[in-house]
């Protein structure tokens, strides 16, 4: 687990907010101003709770989580909000062959989601809404869009919207209904208008357990996926809010699906700002589990630490595609375990971070860039040079406390540098003390095959006069 303290940030002049964001919807830069002064309103699509989280939730977690320590570093005060879904067609499935209750899958789920977030250092948002608690709140907005006009049932008990009655459906995905319609297929007999309407309310079935049925207007049933997001957002940030984020994967259907229903329903702008960020590849292709390169969390943070993992999501830009590999994890370990080395030098003073100083100046204008994560960690390493040049305690707080900025840089870099090597602390420390024993004794053979199984294993030996360290190789 990354174990972090806040930083201690001097608040930014009003004259030097210049924050730009990418919005999606208008595929441009924008200059940031939240609709409440002062105050960020947050929406972020998290976690269907069927399955354990994998290597794209972590990029969407890490992503979302940086662009909240900024806007806290900037000043703002953020109510940032992340939804889960625990009602879904996959999580009815999953339950009924595992034998147990759709909580007790769910419930069991989250549980290993706060753990792999946790670990990646990522912050608890704001609030954590469950779907299955906002029920009410989605069927007043299915009847407000049925009243006006943008609802309908169907025959075979659904509730569906109307896509071609909301004049800016395709906005997101900048795309026209019709263009939207040619890669769309419709199932016989579903009872829907036109293949691109999606179902608001799905009639119950008999197969589904009872604890997935709701009473309705519209008869039993449950919501639909988009719905939830839409109902949730507006309970708890208002109907029109600052930021709306998620994976590029969302961006159409479910994003778009969400602004015909907010602002079918509200008649307002659901959300200022869009903000998707990129895919993760492995080994260059889509991650899938039909390729067999799917990886969970859990699955990578057996062969790399926590912090290496959340150093390799955020040297990228949050846009970006980012590719997986083990080649790529051991070379954010590399250049990780650099800063860390420079920290290890030297005891950092605590530093609050004048941002006229001009390293924390270039970081600021970085992050002011929509997020410039990349090249905000390019400002640490010029600060990691200056540190091994001068071997200056206050160079090394502001490195510290800008790489806290990002969640980075504030453990121990002895205990960094032994992070994740997966081997006993005391069996090592034996072997060293067996090493020792061969030396004295003269027997150079024995230290040399120590020292050479201990590298097998992953682990460096460090002579110095004052004794033997180890580190992770």
């Amino acid at each position: 687990m990354l174990h972090h303290t806040r930083p201690l940030i001097a608040v930014f002049d009003d004259s030097l907010m210049t924050l730009r964001i990418h919005n999606t919807l208008t595929r441009a830069l924008e200059n940031f101003s939240p609709l409440e002064p002062g105050h960020v309103r947050m929406y972020v699509c998290g976690m269907t709770v069927y399955d354990l989280c994998h290597l794209g939730h972590a990029r969407s977690m890490v992503a979302f989580d940086v662009v909240q320590r900024w806007l806290k570093a900037s000043g703002y005060r953020v109510t940032y909000v992340r939804n889960i879904t625990d009602i879904d067609d996959k999580i009815i499935k999953r339950s009924l062959e595992n034998g147990e209750t759709v909580r007790g899958l769910t419930d069991r789920m989250i549980d290993a989601l706060h753990q792999d977030a946790d670990a990646l250092g990522i912050e608890r948002p704001t609030h954590e809404p469950r779907a299955m608690d906002y029920v009410p709140q989605m069927l007043s907005m299915i009847g407000t869009l049925q009243d006006k006009g943008l609802a309908y049932q169907a025959n075979n008990g659904d509730v569906n919207y109307a896509v071609r009655k909301f004049a800016g459906y395709g906005k997101l995905s900048g795309k026209s209904l019709d263009e939207l319609q040619a890669g769309e297929r419709v199932a016989v007999d579903d009872g829907k208008q036109d293949p691109l309407d999606f179902v608001l309310w799905k009639s119950a079935k008999e197969s589904e357990p009872d604890e997935v049925k709701w009473a309705s207007p519209f008869g039993a049933g449950r919501p639909g996926w988009h719905i939830e997001c839409s109902a949730m957002s507006c309970e708890m940030l208002g109907q029109s809010f600052d930021i709306h984020g998620g994976g590029a994967d969302l961006q159409f259907p479910h994003h778009e699906n969400e602004i015909a229903q907010s602002e079918g329903a509200n008649g307002q702008k659901m959300a200022s700002v869009w903000m998707h960020n990129g895919f993760i590849n492995v080994d260059n292709e889509k991650m899938s589990k039909s390729l067999g390169n799917f990886f969970t969390i859990r699955d990578v943070l057996k062969e790399f630490d926590a912090e290496t993992v959340r150093f390799f999501v955020v040297r990228s830009h949050y846009r970006s595609q980012l590719n997986y590999s083990d080649v790529h994890l051991n070379d954010a370990r590399g250049a990780l375990k650099r800063l860390y080395t420079a920290l290890g030098t030297v005891t950092p003073d605590e530093v609050t971070i004048d941002w006229t100083q001009p390293h924390a100046a270039r970081f600021k204008a970085a992050m002011d860039e929509d997020f410039g994560t990349s090249e905000a960690v390019a400002v640490l390493f010029e600060l990691a040079s200056e540190v091994n040049r001068t071997q200056s305690a206050q160079t090394a707080g502001l490195l510290k406390a800008l790489g806290g900025v990002l969640g980075l840089l504030q453990d121990d870099p002895k205990a960094f540098a032994q992070a994740g090597a997966g081997v006993d602390e005391g069996a090592i420390q034996a072997q060293i003390a067996a090493r020792a024993a061969a030396k004295a004794a003269k027997n150079f053979a024995e230290a040399d095959r120590i020292r050479q199984a201990l590298a097998a294993e992953g682990i460096v030996l460090k002579d110095s006069p004052t004794g033997t360290t180890w580190e992770r190789g």
